[in-house]
């Protein structure tokens, strides 16, 4: 036993940061990936591991994730796996921040060019400033890493995309393997750059972490197309609220919502144009019920909020825009169901007073408060015609109307 114990403390730990192909990089995954490493470093783990597989993402997410990773006191191996998967666009940076960047045999890597918000090529002088950047920061992590810098230039300039063999021979990548552990053996004994990591990891005990369950939430919750309808029904909700106030439902879910989108809104880059156009689209319509416009504010409102909705993002990578599908299908049915709303709005307006001394008399109301009765789905002003005091939850007919109070006697009397 005594001989035992000495072996097991020794038997180093490795954390496999699972980044699955579900998952782009963004502020929410560059949060958890980046307290993943912390967590490694604090948990006295041996060596950080991200098996990445991912098609890119934002540029500043990116950028916060390899440099943590080149800031980790800790060894930090990126694994491209399993087989199908590919490290794209900002993958490739993340990958070649890594102390080890290795793959499964059938991967592939690359494909790094930067485009616009719009997933179009840039324009020429800003095209030229923003490739000649990334190539010359990608090339300096191949370079300091001691791998070879001519592919990742071609990546950033030519999108070119490499299979794992091939990246090996030409040593873009450090290693290929089928699984972690046997990454983890081959890795044994190995002397990363530039920092100077000797690995013993084989045999190592791996923890694997995936994101959980909030993470996945706040990683669906920014999707640009729920975060404008979030916002939308946000709005909706408390205007609901404000126009018809004690109902709190439609408030406090539409409090929700809104708090929701904000969250989007700090998340990803916002055209503050689109968000007036949307706040703009929906006091148009508001305005609508209250003026004669015969329908002219409202599709001017709709036509806000879809351009609105466009914009919204325009400043995100095209992973990250709206859907003109679902704008201009959201459009067409808000301004269906507002027509109807309206209409009826007017038809009610146009009816003629119901209300009358002959109309009101003999219906049953109760009692409320202040003296109050609910009469008729209405509260009204009542009286007894002996001055009686009236019992909130009493019951009451209506005797008279005398302006705008009501003469009661309790029923059954």
């Amino acid at each position: 036993m005594a001989l035992a114990s000495p072996a097991v403390a020794a038997t180093p730990r490795v954390l496999a940061i699972h980044f699955g192909d579900d998952l782009e990089v963004n502020p929410v995954t560059q949060g958890w990936v980046n307290h993943q490493l912390d967590r490694a470093k604090d948990g006295g783990y041996s060596a950080a591991v991200i098996v990445l597989d991912t098609p890119g993402g934002l540029s500043s997410s990116m950028r916060k994730i390899y440099q943590k990773e080149l800031a980790s006191p800790i060894p930090v191996i990126v694994y491209v796996a399993p087989d199908g998967a590919r490290a794209g666009s900002a993958g490739l940076w993340i990958s070649e921040a890594g102390d080890v960047l290795a793959m499964a045999p059938q991967t592939n890597i690359g494909a790094s060019t930067p485009i616009s918000s719009g997933g179009q090529n840039l324009g020429k002088d800003l095209r030229r400033k923003v490739v000649n950047d990334a190539a010359a920061s990608i090339v300096a992590l191949a370079k300091s890493h001691g791998r070879d810098t001519k592919f990742p230039e071609r990546a950033v300039r030519q999108a070119a995309s490499i299979d794992a063999p091939a990246a090996l021979r030409q040593h873009i990548i450090d290693i290929i393997a089928p699984t972690l552990p046997a990454l983890l053996k081959k890795l044994d004994g190995y002397k990363t750059k530039p920092r100077g990591f000797v690995l013993h990891l084989a045999g190592a005990q791996i923890t694997d972490v995936k994101p959980g369950f909030f993470t996945r939430l706040l990683n669906t919750l920014i999707d640009p197309n729920i975060i404008a309808l979030l916002f939308l029904a946000g709005i909706a909700g408390i205007g609901y609220e404000i126009f018809h106030p004690g109902v709190v439902l439609p408030g406090a879910l539409g409090l929700a919502a809104l708090i929701t989108s904000l969250f989007g809104f700090s998340v990803l880059p916002v055209s503050w144009a689109g968000l007036v156009l949307l706040l703009a689209g929906v006091a148009l319509l508001v305005v609508d019920v209250h003026v004669t416009s015969h329908g002219a504010l409202t599709v001017a409102g709709l036509i806000c909020l879809a351009i609105g909705s466009i914009m919204l993002f325009q400043n995100a990578p095209a992973p990250y825009h709206t859907s003109k599908p679902l704008v201009i299908g959201v459009a067409v049915g808000l301004g269906a169901l507002w027509a109807f709303a309206v209409g009826k709005a007017w038809q009610v307006r146009r009816k003629p007073v119901e209300v009358s001394p002959e109309a009101i008399r003999g219906a049953v109301g109760e009692v409320r408060r202040d003296g109050l009765v609910f009469v008729n789905g209405e509260l009204w002003q009542a009286r007894t015609a002996a001055g009686e005091d009236l019992r909130p939850g009493e019951r009451v007919r209506v005797e008279s109307l005398d302006g705008l109070v009501l003469t009661v006697r309790p029923e059954g009397t």
